[in-house]
């Protein structure tokens, strides 16, 4: 499973800062392409070959001018919540103050691994200072200065040391298949529908994380495991701020799928929660597939589904080529169709294109198209090859890589699209130099 850690603690200690320096040395491959996504306070981090997601709560928090101190233990409780590990940045230059304890108090009562992070420690005397800070009663500390990184890689040593090792759910070499979608769009109703109808079908994994339900689905011919983020516990007294929540539910499912099943409610069309977990989707460069949920109470004339495709596609531009599916968790219309279609879209994602095929078909298309000349030069793509990941990925050779704009790239994708059918699977195009 991911290993996600929150970033933690009150305004203008530096969270934003150090979110960016951890995310940092990953953004430029996770937005490889533009526009992908609006959602800054999500990103992720590598560190010792461990990969991870980063959110930093402070930009969850609304009114950031005007700030409550219930806001904040708001986003603290949910970071204990859903979180792994917690980073909580204080500030060396104003020392401990009232919200600092309020949070520590709140820290020191979970059981998940929190790393005490003083920020902007940057010379001798601030170092010196910052040992006040165990009096929080958090354990170590560690002092760094996320504007020029120092003190981050011993913080990072320590963060990464205290994951758990994956479990065996890796081991298993069967789809994983993710429901996701806003609350209250129906997710139950589906889960209920497809392993309702017969328990003991089902066998719930051991020890799969408390958050997502887990279940091995054997039926129909099928096999794999659905991730299910609707099977959640009803939230005590924490108020949530519901967009940050269902984002953290929804990057931990996300994460551990090979294909999403993301729903939307046809009654609300695709709204802005559905697209940041498209977004996510694709970021992570999971298989789509779009269930429009609760199609048996819209009024419909011939051309509704046409209609309401087009808006969808429209709207998740430039990557529509995902299938989608109308469907009724009620009263099971068209379920088994969007078992079907998620199967497709797994062995797609898993798909090896031979290099001579790949080269026959694709060396044709430039051809015929070559990438426009840059200052007089031309550029020439002399090879193609896909390259051993887990999501479909293409290497391009050429002598001038550099000249190669995103245009271009998002030509050569549709190409590889229309000549190998990657429906469903976002597929990244990186030009080398040959």
């Amino acid at each position: 499973m991911p290993n996600i850690v929150a970033i933690v603690g009150r305004p203008n200690v530096g969270k934003s800062t150090l979110f960016n320096r951890l995310t940092e040395s990953k953004k430029a491959i996770v937005d490889e392409v533009s526009g992908v996504t609006r959602d800054r306070h999500y990103g992720k981090s590598e560190w010792n070959g461990r990969e991870f997601s980063v959110i930093d709560t402070g930009g969850y928090v609304v009114n950031s001018d005007d700030i409550f101190e219930e806001e904040i233990r708001k986003q603290v409780l949910l970071a204990i919540e859903e979180a792994d590990s917690i980073l909580f940045v204080v500030d060396v230059m104003s020392g401990i103050t009232d919200m600092d304890d309020a949070v520590a108090k709140l820290l020191r009562r979970t059981d998940k691994k929190v790393f005490c992070v003083v920020n902007k420690v940057d010379n001798s005397q601030r170092l010196y200072e910052s040992s006040e800070f165990y009096a929080l009663g958090l354990g170590d500390i560690h002092p760094l200065s996320s504007i020029n990184g120092s003190g981050t890689g011993d913080m990072l040593d320590a963060v990464v040391a205290s994951f758990e090792k994956d479990d065996d759910l890796e081991e298993l070499d069967i789809p994983r298949f993710a429901i996701v979608g806003r609350p209250n769009v129906g997710k139950s109703s589906l889960v209920n529908s497809l392993i309702g109808i017969d328990q003991n079908i089902v066998t719930p994994i051991a020890g799969t994380t408390r958050d997502t339900i887990n279940t091995r689905y054997t039926k129909f011919g099928y096999d794999f495991h659905l991730l299910d983020t609707a099977g959640l516990r009803k939230k005590g007294k924490v108020n949530e701020d519901l967009e940050f929540y269902s984002v953290l539910r929804s990057i931990r499912a996300i994460e551990s799928a090979d294909v999403c099943m993301l729903m939307i409610d046809a009654t609300r069309g695709i709204e802005a929660q559905d697209m940041n977990i498209f977004q996510l989707i694709i970021r992570n460069r999971k298989g789509a597939v779009i269930l429009v949920n609760k199609w048996d109470i819209i009024d419909k004339n011939t051309s509704s589904v046409k209609e309401f495709t087009k808006k969808i596609q429209d709207k998740i531009a430039p990557f529509n080529d995902v299938p989608i599916i109308f469907v009724s968790a009620l009263t099971k219309q068209r379920i088994h169709k969007a078992l079907e279609e998620s199967v497709t879209v797994f062995e797609k994602r898993r798909k090896k294109i031979a290099t001579s095929k790949l080269n026959e078909v694709m060396l044709e298309e430039i051809q015929n198209n070559h990438p426009p000349a840059v200052k007089g030069k031309h550029i020439k793509i002399k090879y193609v090859t896909q390259l051993p990941t887990h999501a479909p990925t293409f290497a391009f050779y050429c002598n001038l890589p550099q000249y190669v704009k995103e245009p271009y790239c998002r030509f050569l994708e549709n190409k590889i699209r229309h000549h190998f059918d990657f429906t469903g699977v976002p597929i990244q195009v990186f030009i080398r130099k040959k």
